[in-house]
């Protein structure tokens, strides 16, 4: 059972990184520069961690890698050990979940017993199946560890979710929050309405996923008719790859539209400027004129920049910077650097690195 303080701090909404990861040349976990990661993203604000996930790169969770434990078992020793040292509260921890349906079960079972609070279900590896089929497979990972559903998007999954499937699995009791992340607005209102018709929108947090609409994501509200009923929605956070960098700032934006959220003051038209320049940020770093081809390295680059990753290494190979991406990359901080976090960073970094 999850803790209701979990609970709580997750519908409230808050900002999620989805968790990088830092190799050496072997292709094993350079941990200096992991627990590093973690410390940043907590000392900015972060109140959550993905671990697993796509971000992590999803070879880790291939049996003849043997990364999914140890990558999950460092996040959440990190975690711990920097929430106690700062008096914080810990994190809320959410494992990334893939693989046919024993496999999912597994991975759940390993995450809830390292006290992971949500699984991220990717449903990538049951492309083609029908929605019965979905349906039943996240009906047994929520048996073992509270859900996050997920909508990837088609680029990166190979598959659409029908409007039909939200339907359904808001219904199921353990789905507690839903990652939208289609990159497409009409498929992003068919999981808001079926939140909104299911009679759970209170109990469902709506996360963000979709790296190039962030800002707006969050500012707006929706509101949905239900039967003569307006049902309001809101998305209150997000767990995105974009914000796996940059993450003070992401932390001060997100807090800035949660209080204009709770006091219904209109939207500034300086945070509709920042909308368009966080997009134009992403298409840079997740190398979207490349079928974000480049988007991991696009993210460990600005990070390797920044002086907390030594290398751009990934599992597989062919995941490299596109031509011109890091050119791209670096006009965007150059031109915008008030999207950067790059003092806090450089201010922090020595600590980050050298603790134990």
């Amino acid at each position: 059972m999850i803790d209701s303080g979990i609970t709580d701090r997750l519908r409230a909404g808050c900002v999620i990184p989805a968790h990088p990861l830092a190799l050496q040349k072997d292709n094993r976990i350079d941990e200096r520069c992991q627990r590093a990661l973690t410390r940043y993203y907590l000392a900015s604000g972060a109140g959550g961690l993905a671990v697993g996930v796509h971000t992590t790169q999803f070879a880790i969770h291939e049996p003849g890698i043997g990364l999914y434990r140890p990558v999950l078992e460092l996040a959440i020793e990190t975690a711990r050990q920097f929430s106690l040292s700062a008096g914080r509260a810990e994190p809320i921890m959410i494992a990334g979940v893939v693989g046919d349906t024993p496999n999912a079960i597994e991975e759940a079972r390993l995450a809830q017993d390292l006290g992971y609070d949500l699984g991220l279900l990717s449903l990538t590896a049951l492309r083609a199946k029908p929605v019965s089929e979905l349906i039943n497979h996240c009906r047994q990972v929520a048996e073992v560890i509270p859900v996050m559903g997920f909508y990837l998007q088609e680029t990166i999954s190979g598959m659409v979710l029908p409007a039909e499937f939200w339907q359904q699995l808001v219904a199921l009791p353990n789905v507690l929050a839903i990652k939208i992340a289609p990159f497409n607005r009409y498929q992003t209102h068919d999981v808001l309405e079926a939140v909104a018709h299911s009679g759970r929108a209170e109990d469902i947090a709506l996360y963000t996923g979709n790296d190039d609409n962030i800002i707006l994501d969050l500012l707006t509200r929706y509101e949905f008719n239900v039967r003569g009923q307006i049902v309001p929605l809101e998305i209150v956070g997000g767990l995105l790859g974009q914000w796996a960098c940059w993450t003070k700032k992401a932390v001060e934006q997100h807090s800035r539209i949660a209080t204009i959220r709770r006091t219904a003051a209109p939207a500034p038209a300086d945070l509709l400027t920042l909308a368009c320049q966080m997009t134009l940020a992403n298409k840079a770093i997740f190398d979207a004129d490349n079928r974000f081809a480049g988007c991991i390295p696009g993210i460990s680059y600005v990070l390797k920049r920044q002086g907390l990753l030594k290398d751009l290494r990934t599992l597989d190979p062919e995941e490299q910077l596109s031509p011109g991406q890091a050119d791209k990359i670096d006009r965007i901080i150059t031109g915008y650097p008030h999207l950067t976090d790059d003092e806090f960073v450089r201010e922090n970094r020595h600590e980050w690195l050298e603790l134990r």
